[in-house]
């Protein structure tokens, strides 16, 4: 699957950059604090999720002002300038769509439904809040927020181990770099502000699409007492609790995530993967995970280069991925999972 880029204009001359991947109905993506279209997409578990998430629909992202492709603006952050951010990215649109928020994302989409609730047909809720200022204590806030704005590097990494707890060492350091790729200081310093500051209780009960809340019961970032407060305000809305700690969506199952999501939205379900390897095959896997070449996997293996080719394809395969960067992420997650 390929992304396509384009860019849109808001009505104060704001210019957004957003992707599509997939065809069909679309699916609008709110994502959450920090994104860039172009190196996340290049990421093997975030750009799985985008494309598992695509699959006979037309899915929409799109980079916030100051992040990712999206050229930074003078005006302040706000769920207001968020709103018309998302208005600009869906006014091409001729018809309903699906909206799914995820992180910061969540409470900028249900305000979105509640404000313009004959655009959405449906609605997805993900590791999102109804009150920012219940995230955390104001202690921590102010401290996290004095770091990413003082020491950016050090910041990305503290947060880094907040979203993605599960993600083994060379993981997060990646994801890490991926943050301070994708916005200045100042600008992640302004979002993350505006997280806390957001506080959407108070329209939840306009929402009139069907919604669906999923949270993470473990989500170190986002209580699930958040989640929680979003179904009960949201009238009929229902609410699925999985197993985790990572507030990313892509981190973790994002497997059953997937589903989870494409259930609610009447998509085709994608069948489990097959669970297990052979043993010979996840020797493979760990091997790879280490970044060693199939020359290196034979010799270390007494094979020759064309069975060592084999087996990595055949991994492949089995497990449905497309390069040998998603055999690494996917056993090194079960390894750290196993160890924790």
């Amino acid at each position: 699957m390929r992304q396509r880029l384009g860019r849109v204009v808001s009505a104060d001359g704001t210019v957004l950059a957003y992707a599509s991947a997939g065809t069909g109905r679309p699916l609008v993506y709110v994502m959450g604090w920090l994104t860039h279209l172009e190196l996340g997409w290049e990421l093997p578990a975030e750009r799985a999720l985008y494309e598992s998430l695509a699959q006979g629909c037309r899915l929409v992202r799109y980079d916030r002002a100051g992040c990712g492709l999206s050229p930074a603006v003078d005006r302040p952050a706000s769920l207001a300038f968020e709103l018309e951010q998302l208005a600009a990215v869906t006014a091409p649109l001729d018809e309903p769509f699906d909206l799914m928020g995820t992180s910061m994302g969540a409470p900028v989409a249900a305000a979105w439904a509640a404000a313009h609730p004959d655009t959405v047909r449906r609605l997805v809720l993900y590791g999102g809040w109804a009150r920012g200022a219940e995230l955390s204590p104001p202690g921590v806030r102010d401290h996290v927020l004095g770091l990413v704005g003082a020491h950016w590097g050090l910041g990305s990494d503290v947060l880094t181990d907040i979203f993605a707890p599960d993600a083994d060492r060379s993981t997060r350091a990646e994801l890490a770099r991926y943050q301070r790729a994708c916005s200045s200081a100042g600008t992640a310093r302004a979002l993350l502000a505006l997280s806390y500051e957001l506080d959407v209780g108070g329209c939840l009960g306009r929402v009139r699409a069907p919604t669906l809340v999923v949270h993470r019961t473990g989500d170190r970032a986002a209580p699930v007492a958040q989640a929680e407060a979003l179904a009960r305000g949201i009238p009929g809305a229902e609410l699925t609790l999985l197993p985790g700690r990572s507030h990313l969506p892509y981190a973790g199952d994002r497997d059953e995530l997937v589903r989870v999501v494409r259930r609610f939205l009447g998509l085709p379900v994608p069948r489990r993967r097959a669970a297990g390897l052979t043993p010979r095959q996840r020797e493979v896997a760990e091997l790879v995970s280490q970044g060693r070449t199939n020359r290196e996997i034979a010799a270390r293996l007494g094979i020759d280069q064309r069975s060592a080719e084999g087996h990595v394809e055949r991994i492949r395969l089995r497990l449905g991925f497309r390069s040998r960067a998603q055999i690494a992420a996917w056993f090194s997650e079960r390894r750290d999972s196993a160890v924790g």
